[in-house]
């Protein structure tokens, strides 16, 4: 068997399968525990399924991009680790990257060079050991994090909002500086996505219901209008 015959073998999709029930299994149990908490701090049932509505929608934009990626990571690692990759992180860079990275360690160039078992192997074990940080950082430290909050902000609860309200503005414009920097198709589409965004959100005051579909409106816009340029 070559390389992508094994990406694409039944053991793989079961075995990647099996994960990614894992998730919709742990999705499905946060929801049922959110819905019973719900009327304990006082949300009634409307409010909740309001919010189970909106988030569904605005998801759409993001997951769009996601399977997008997922596609060209197909090509790359085969269909099986390219879903229960995505499922799980969600980052198409990281994933590509990761995998380049394992590939490389072999000799084989991805998306360049014929892929042998031994660089799927690298690319796979890569991807995996790659991410399993925050994955063992967030199960011994989840249970901590309320200390570490009420440590930095000294118990100031507004100052709390302050500091997470500034790492989420230094993330997401670490994020965006990386893609307008360059100068190139991805900075037309970053800054493109932002101006239909910001006038999405002036629509969506007079036409309410246009409101939860407001991200996803601006991501494949603006990824249309890039590609046909």
């Amino acid at each position: 068997m070559n390389a992508m015959q094994i990406a694409n073998s039944m053991p793989m999709w079961i075995a990647c399968g099996i994960a990614v029930v894992l998730v919709i299994a742990q999705a499905a149990i946060f929801v049922k525990k959110a819905f019973e908490a719900g009327p304990k701090v006082g949300l009634t049932k409307e409010q909740m399924s309001k919010a189970v509505k909106s988030s569904a929608l605005t998801s759409i934009g993001p997951s769009i991009v996601i399977l997008s990626g997922m596609l060209s990571l197909l090509i790359s690692v085969g269909g099986p680790m390219a879903w229960m990759r995505l499922s799980f992180i969600g980052s198409v860079m990281f994933e590509s990257i990761a995998a380049g990275i394992g590939t490389g360690s072999v000799g084989v160039a991805l998306g360049v060079d014929e892929l042998t078992p031994l660089a799927l192997t690298m690319a796979v074990w890569t991807m995996i050991l790659g991410s399993i940080g925050w994955i063992i950082f967030s199960t011994f430290a989840a249970d901590k994090m309320d200390k570490v909050q009420k440590k930095m902000s000294g118990g100031n609860s507004a100052m709390m909002g302050l500091i997470s309200t500034g790492a989420m503005v230094g993330v997401f414009g670490s994020m965006v500086a990386q893609r307008v920097v360059p100068m190139n198709k991805n900075a037309l589409a970053t800054v493109l996505g932002a101006i239909l965004m910001y006038v999405m959100m002036q629509v969506s005051k007079k036409v309410p219901a246009l409101k939860e579909w407001n991200l996803t409106i601006a991501i494949v816009a603006a990824m249309v209008i890039v590609a046909v340029i």
